[in-house]
This record gives structure tokens, sequence and C-alpha cells, in this order.
């Protein structure tokens, strides 16, 4: 487990945590990422990006779907994970990668059961350790917040909260939104569109969840990607731990990623670390 821990400082992740302790549960609110960083990134050997990963490389939608799908996610995919390019452009390629691909889900005739079909299968699993966490947190009544560019918006994550049994009351989901008719067709997707790349300028304040969170300005972050510490930019906090995970190609990115997160995690381990701090902060 040790050797999956790189911590850029931590006489000073110990100043932080000594803060927060003193202020207590009633101050702190959990704010994470969904894919990758509550889940798995592999699943049985095998990468598993996301809920709209097992939608795109399944047999659910119209007959074209899957194709159309990969071409997307072989155009900008690269353009996402290439360091060259500037942060402004790749906002502008994901912004129109999720408004094409949300297009053709409708199209393609996307309804609510193929979120439920997508959940069934069982691709997508809670990290080692998440539903300690998840648990851990609703005992003490700690908000948390989840921040989703999730392709299948926020209804999927609250749905495969709930089959695990989980969907509590202190949990907030802040992601895409579908408007669906009658039948369970979707129909549309309400703006602000949420992507890997703009979760800095997806401020919280803009959401119902502000009010729950607003006085609880210690924050412990939970993401995979370098946009994911951008989810709290905007939100006044006095205290604040980063935690990354770090799934794959770690010798490339670590160096960066360090520059970003106080505490990594690698090669998709399990919640541990975070479970033991989040303990030592409360006892």
């Amino acid at each position: 487990m040790i050797e999956n821990i790189v911590i850029s400082s931590q006489e000073e992740l110990e100043k932080i945590k000594r803060s927060i302790a003193e202020d207590g549960a009633e101050k702190l609110h959990i704010l994470a990422d969904f894919d990758r960083t509550l889940t798995r990134a592999f699943v049985d050997g095998k990468s598993t990006p996301s809920l709209i990963s097992i939608l795109r490389d399944g047999d659910y939608l119209t007959p074209d779907y899957a194709e159309k799908a990969h071409a997307l996610y072989a155009k900008y995919r690269i353009i996402e994970g290439d360091p060259k390019i500037s942060l402004e452009e790749k906002k502008k390629a994901m912004h129109e990668w999720w408004t094409v691909h949300f297009d053709l889900l409708i199209r393609s005739g996307l309804n609510k059961k193929d979120l439920e079909r997508a959940i069934e299968t069982g691709k997508v699993s809670f990290r080692q350790g998440a539903l300690d966490l998840i648990d851990l947190l609703n005992v003490h009544n700690i908000p948390l917040v989840i921040m989703s560019s999730s392709g299948l918006g926020g209804d999927a994550i609250a749905m495969y909260f709930a089959k695990q049994g989980r969907l509590h009351d202190n949990i907030h989901i802040v992601s895409n939104l579908y408007e669906w008719d009658k039948d369970g067709n979707a129909v549309s997707v309400k703006e602000p569109i949420i992507h890997s790349m703009n979760k800095d300028e997806t401020a919280i304040q803009n959401f119902p969840v502000f009010d729950q969170i607003k006085n609880r300005k210690n924050v412990i972050l939970l993401g995979d990607s370098l946009g994911d510490t951008g989810m709290i930019k905007g939100f006044a906090c006095d205290n604040l731990i980063k935690i990354g995970f770090l799934n794959e190609n770690i010798e490339e990115n670590l160096e960066q990623y360090k520059k970003n997160y106080d505490v990594l995690i690698l090669r998709d381990s399990s919640m541990e670390y975070v479970n033991v701090l989040l303990k030592e902060i409360l006892e």
C-alpha cells in the first residue's frame, strides 16, 4: 500500500489535518469526481473510463451509435490527453465533443432504461474502500459533493448509488442533466454542460448544494485528472487537502500531478489511505 502513496509535503499535510480536526466534522465536506475516482479505473483487467464507455462499447442504441461514438472518442481523446495543447483549446474541443455526443445519444434513442442496463452490467465498480468512505461520511453527516462530467449524467450516478444502497441524504450530485419525456426518452441536455476541462468554471455557488456546504469551509478534494483540481475554484475554503488518483501512465504524469495534488494514490489502488486520513481527522 505504502509504495502507492506519494505525499508532496508530509509536514504541510499534518498541519492542515490538525486544523481540520480542530474545526470538527460540522465544518468539513468532501468534493469528489466520480468516474475513475470513486470508481475503479480497471475492472477485470480492462480499462473502464466511465459509465458512458459501457454504452459506447455495447449494443444498446441504434445500430450506428457505437461506431459514431467511437469515432468521436478517437478524435477528441487525443486532444484531451495532449500536454502540448493549451487549456483553452482543450476546453473548446471538449465542449464540442460533449455537445455532439449528447446530440448523437438523443438521436440514437437514449432511454432511462439504457442507463439501468449499463449499470446492471457490473462493468463499473466502486473503488475498494469507497463504500466504507461513503458509510463513514453518512454516519458523521458530512456532505459528499460529486462533480462529474459524466456523459450519462447525474441520473445514472444516482441510479448507481441507489443500486448499492448508498443514495444517502448527504450525497449531492452536480453533473450533466437530461430532460426526459413521459416515456423515458432523452430529449435534451440542460445547460451548463460539464466536461472534463471546465470544472474550474462550474461554480458550486450556482447549484442548490451550495446552501448545504457554504459554511463547511474545510474540504477534502478527490479527483483523477488535472482538471479535477479546478472543482474547488471559486469556493472560499479555509483548509484544503487535494488527493489525486493517478491510475496509469505513472512516469509520464507523476511530476505534474505532484504539483497539483497534496497526496497521490497510484495504480488504481484502494481508498484505504483516504479512510485512514478521515478517521484520524474525525477522532
